[in-house]
């Protein structure tokens, strides 16, 4: 088996070996919540701190996506997103921009000469209630505008009716139009009732051709959790077993300081290895978060707390 896949390089499986794992997937949630709660118990050192501060800066997707963004408001997060500490040229750029297909072609010509990429929402975000052939058309713009990446969202209706073949197919033709633009797949964890049913969505996106898995949107109240991520970070492992294929996770919803951010480090290093501990593999959708980290890694270089303001929202 193959063991140095890129995410482009994907493995995608038949509905029916899908169905078979789908039809496999239980979770022990009693387990479950000891593991999580044993792992949030984990301290590291401050030199390690430190280095875990910069990584979880190289992981962020600064996003904008509210009906209010504008091309002022998207330069703006650019200017944040490729250098977060203008005082501090140590400080990691992010790893990507998120934005509505209309201004990816605004985000794209601020990236321009930065590793800083450009992600967009697809298939209308964040409900998923449209007909397969405008999702596949909001895709296209998104791509021809130049989208790096294409966020889109499982369609629940059909994920919670048990038509999880109508979920399978919807997220093979959305990544038949992507090609080689990386696939993000959000699950809205917490609209899926149980843990089970995280996990099938988890084997259901990753088998359909997804790059990536993400938690939420973050336009609901129930975002991330550590618990689903640690449902997803397995389900990533068992799915490497099967096919080789490294499968991203993106947490965002509610992660809002770097204590917080630091325990899904803990745990994805503990649940399912290093190799997952880079921005190619792992990413924090939460743009509140950003600001905390950057004061963390400025408390511990220089002892003392900047005042909020000092760092700005992109």
């Amino acid at each position: 088996m193959v063991q140095d896949f890129q995410i482009s390089e994907r493995v995608k499986l038949s509905w029916s070996d899908t169905a078979e794992l789908v039809g496999s997937s239980s979770v022990d949630e009693v387990g479950l919540r000891e593991r999580v709660a044993s792992l949030a118990t984990r301290s590291i050192k401050r030199d390690s701190k430190l280095q875990a501060l910069n990584m979880i800066v190289s992981m962020c997707d600064l996003t904008t996506l509210e009906g209010q963004d504008t091309d002022g408001k998207v330069s703006q997060m650019v200017a944040k997103a490729i250098r977060p500490d203008p005082n501090d040229s140590s400080v990691p750029s992010v790893a990507a921009v998120c934005v509505y297909p209309g201004l990816v072609e605004t985000a794209k010509k601020e990236t321009s000469g930065s590793e800083v990429l450009v992600a967009s929402v697809s298939s209308y975000f964040p409900s998923g209630q449209a007909p397969l052939e405008s999702k596949i058309h909001d895709t296209k713009y998104a791509i021809s505008n130049g989208a790096d990446e294409i966020d889109i969202v499982i369609n629940r209706k059909a994920f919670l009716e048990g038509d999880y073949r109508r979920v399978f197919d919807e997220i093979s033709a959305l990544k038949e139009v992507c090609g080689e633009v990386h696939l993000k797949t959000i699950l809205e964890v917490g609209e899926l009732g149980t843990f089970d049913n995280i996990r099938k969505a988890s084997m259901i996106a990753m088998s359909a051709g997804s790059d990536f898995i993400k938690t939420s949107t973050g336009k609901i109240s129930a975002g991330a959790s550590r618990e689903a991520c640690c449902i997803m970070a397995k389900a990533a492992l068992d799915y490497r077993k099967l096919t080789g294929a490294i499968i991203g996770i993106k947490v965002a919803g509610g992660i809002k300081d770097s204590k917080d951010a630091i325990r899904y480090l803990v745990l994805i290093k503990e649940e399912i290895g290093e190799e997952w501990l880079d921005s190619t593999y792992f990413r924090f959708g939460a743009s509140s978060l950003l600001n905390d980290v950057l004061r963390q890694i400025k408390k511990l270089k220089t002892g003392a707390y900047q005042d909020s303001y000092y760092f700005p929202r992109g």
